[in-house]
């Protein structure tokens, strides 16, 4: 990769970054030469060292977000790497590995997708590893969703059944692996009876084929009820479900893999008697800095495994990183490595 240029007092001037310059195809990444981005008073600037690539980016591509996107964009929303400048006040010093995600990265502000980035200090997450970067670059956002989803979205326990709806999404596959080091036991959806060998390696109890309606399958194998369900699929798999958990357990929704975020006609009676539900979208402070260095460290160990789909070496195959998550033939997390 380009090193950026430096200006004439040795500052940096512009560096090398993906920019989407209008909702559009692939063509639409292009590789720009834009300005190294100023480190604001309580910002942090980080320098990449790699990014996960979600289907939120390529969304963002195709001027498919939320309506806080403008263009031209850098997209992004989370990335590992070094801090390069920061506020003494922060806590943090240059060299220091950190993480960042979410907060309007990639969306409102420029993101990752590039050399540098600069965001608010309260969504960095400080770290110490060994591991390589292109490992750690697969971790925040799928960590911070999958663990957020457990804790504060369900409150999973040791010793409780978990279903996952949507078992073979990044989020699904770091799930499993979180709740079966809580001590859970966990049963997870693939439509794809071929796939059921995925979710097995990843500590997977019970690999179900969703065929639409699950609940009869799940009570083979729960008879009472789970006690707690991630719904990553979306609403037009919720109704089903619900069906699927005990009085007084939990459903957490928290994606919608098959679209479906609203429930046409809703009433709360379509909630079964007893069970509850709730929701989680949360941001980076949801997943602490501490936890995310157990993790870390579990990792290293070989008891939480990472479900890694593909390494991409240098914002040249941003395009192909993006097709591939598009595609959804390859599962797992796509990475983007960027060469110091």
């Amino acid at each position: 990769m380009n090193q950026p240029t430096a200006a004439g007092d040795g500052a940096l001037a512009t560096m090398r970054a993906v920019v989407v310059t209008r909702p559009g195809g692939l063509d639409a990444l292009e590789i720009k030469d834009v300005p190294v981005p100023a480190c604001k008073p309580g910002w942090v600037r980080i320098r990449v060292k790699a990014f996960g690539v979600n289907e939120s980016e390529v969304s963002t591509r195709k001027g498919e977000s939320d309506a806080e996107v403008t263009y031209p964009r850098v997209p992004g929303i989370e990335g590992v790497g070094v801090v390069e400048e920061a506020d003494e006040d922060t806590g943090l010093r240059p060299g220091q590995q950190v993480a960042t995600m979410m907060g309007g990265m990639g969306r409102s502000f420029d993101g990752t997708y590039a050399q540098y980035v600069t965001v608010p200090a309260g969504q960095v997450i400080a770290f110490d590893t060994a591991l390589p970067w292109d490992v750690v670059g697969a971790l925040p956002e799928m960590f911070q969703t999958a663990y957020g989803s457990l804790t504060r979205g369900l409150d999973l326990k040791a010793g409780q059944t978990l279903l996952i709806r949507g078992g073979t999404s990044t989020v699904g596959l770091s799930a499993a692996t979180m709740a079966k080091d809580l001590g859970a036991t966990v049963i997870s959806t693939t439509r794809h009876a071929e796939r059921a060998g995925e979710l097995r390696a990843m500590g997977v109890d019970h690999p179900v084929v969703d065929d639409g309606k699950i609940a009869e399958k799940v009570g083979d194998l729960a008879p009472q009820g789970v006690d707690a369900a991630l719904e990553l699929v979306g609403c037009t798999a919720l109704p089903d479900t619900l069906g699927c958990v005990r009085v007084h357990g939990t459903v957490c929704f928290t994606g919608a893999l098959a679209g479906g975020w609203t429930v046409p006609d809703f009433t709360p009676f379509m909630i079964p008697s007893g069970v509850r539900l709730t929701s989680y979208a949360g941001e980076a402070a949801d997943l602490p800095a501490r936890v995310f260095q157990q993790q870390l460290q579990a990792i290293g160990k070989g008891r939480l495994k990472v479900p890694a789909a593909k390494t991409y070496r240098g914002l040249e195959q941003v395009r192909d990183a993006q097709a591939d998550v598009e595609s959804g033939t390859v599962p797992g997390k796509h990475v983007v490595l960027l060469d110091d």
